[in-house]
């Protein structure tokens, strides 16, 4: 068995251990008429005989799965419900409708969901069970752009407006909190403000985290927690990344009328709805990778664990990443050879060229130019992947791309210059014609990126 095919095998068995619908089989059942949510640090019981109702509403790639797990607990007991998913993200459900919608950047579907979704949690009363499933791309899956009246002013953020700024922020480097505190202060629904929705109804929260940190706050923008942030640092992140003169004017009007105290603040802590939910985490990168180590070791290779919270850019993490590897096949730092380490998180990419790709393929081909670089004699031997967790890197169908001495020397053979990639950002082309990406299709899953290198 080759590098490459253990590099998929421990991918896969992350992947395996953070399977929304196994998650959810596994730790919630029905007993004595309870629903009963048994986690490794938490422990719920929720007595059925008190609701009449029970809603199912969510957003998220992996939502779908999940609801067909809830499905399949739950069976009749659900009155109705809608998920919000990723074109391509679906499952064949019996009682909870899949609507598929736009990611990373919203779309006229997504708008539909996020309408029918809020009338479902304004249906909700107190005789009520709301069960909500969040998962990473819950943001871009419910856009619900804030309108703001007051006398003959009539301010209306248009999908198009959220398009717009969601599309700037992805280019410019803005990492997923800043994108999601603007998010959260052009909705109607993010923020927590789902919740004052839902409200006097009961709600559980099944979260499967995306997000470094696992940020309750942050996964889906927060669609039912509350929310720290302000529209003064929404305004902030603008202003950080220079977008002021060309973000949407309706945009830069409510974050500034919110500054100035003008519309109402996101969920803060106190706020009575928190009192009627309780969020529930069911799956993390840190999960994913304490999985993927299992499968390193149970494959003959003494492995280390670097980090879950890996950020900043992507070729300057690739940078650490492969010194670490070095150090390794120098002089067994860190680990012995055999060496398999592996890191988890979410880095960014900012944008200077028209090319195409994803953080997980720039991540590779920056490792790949390191190899270059250090590599005279064509054996460095060093093995290496990066892939997103959900299937999708970035606006492309590859989960990732290798990076190892045969890609370098394919890469030469047929005259691609590393670096003309790299600048352009355009690391998707060139692992297509070296026959590196890294193709999945969408997993259902979705806890961030992972980044592993074996050094044999």
């Amino acid at each position: 068995m080759t590098e490459t095919e253990h590099l998929i095998q421990i991918f896969r068995a992350a992947i395996e251990r953070v399977d929304p619908y196994k998650m959810m089989i596994d730790h919630v059942s029905i007993e004595a008429q309870k629903l009963v949510i048994a986690f490794d640090r938490e422990h719920h019981e929720i007595n059925l005989d008190d609701f009449t109702r029970i809603f199912v509403i969510g957003a998220g790639k992996a939502s779908a799965r999940m609801a067909k797990a809830v499905e399949d607990i739950l069976g009749d007991r659900i009155t109705r419900g809608l998920v919000s998913v990723k074109y391509g993200h679906s499952e064949t459900l019996k009682r909870v409708d899949v609507l598929e919608c736009g990611h990373p950047v919203p779309d006229a579907n997504g708008v539909r969901a996020a309408r029918r979704i809020a009338d479902l949690a304004r249906a909700a009363d107190a005789h009520t069970l709301v069960l909500n499933l969040i998962s990473g791309g819950g943001s871009a899956l419910l856009p619900s752009p804030l309108i703001y009246e007051e006398g003959y002013t009539t301010i209306r953020i248009t999908l198009e407006d959220k398009q717009h700024i969601t599309q700037s922020l992805l280019a410019c480097g803005a990492d997923i909190q800043e994108i999601n505190c603007v998010r959260k202060h052009i909705s109607n629904l993010k923020g927590g403000r789902l919740m004052r929705l839902t409200a006097p109804a009961r709600s559980l929260n099944f979260i499967l985290s995306d997000v470094v940190g696992d940020y309750l706050d942050t996964i889906a923008s927060g669609l039912t927690s509350v929310d720290p942030t302000t529209f003064g640092d929404a305004l902030a992140v603008v202003e950080k990344y220079r977008l002021q003169d060309s973000a949407p004017s309706a945009i830069l009007q409510v974050l500034k009328l919110g500054a100035e105290g003008r519309i109402a603040e996101t969920l803060k802590a106190g706020d009575p709805a928190m009192k009627l939910t309780t969020p529930v985490l069911i799956g993390t990168n840190r999960s994913a990778l304490l999985a993927a180590c299992e499968k390193a070791r149970s494959l003959g290779y003494h492995t280390a664990a670097l980090t879950s919270s890996l950020t900043g850019e992507a070729r300057e993490a690739a940078k650490c990443l492969y010194g670490i590897a070095r150090d390794v096949r120098h002089s067994n730092m860190l680990v012995k050879k055999p060496g398999c380490i592996i890191a988890g998180g979410e880095t960014v990419v900012t944008l200077h060229g028209s090319g195409k790709g994803g953080r997980n393929q720039e991540m590779a081909l920056a490792f790949l130019a390191e190899l270059a670089r250090n590599n005279d004699d064509g054996k460095c031997g060093i093995h290496f992947l990066s892939a997103s967790t959900d299937g999708t890197d970035g606006p492309t169908d590859a989960a990732g791309a290798f990076a190892s001495d045969r890609i370098l020397q394919v890469s030469k053979e047929i005259g691609l210059s590393i670096n003309a990639h790299l600048q352009n950002n355009d690391s998707y082309h060139f692992f297509e014609k070296t026959g590196a990406l890294f193709m999945t299709g969408p997993t259902l899953t979705n806890v961030c990126d992972l980044h592993i290198a074996i050094i044999p």
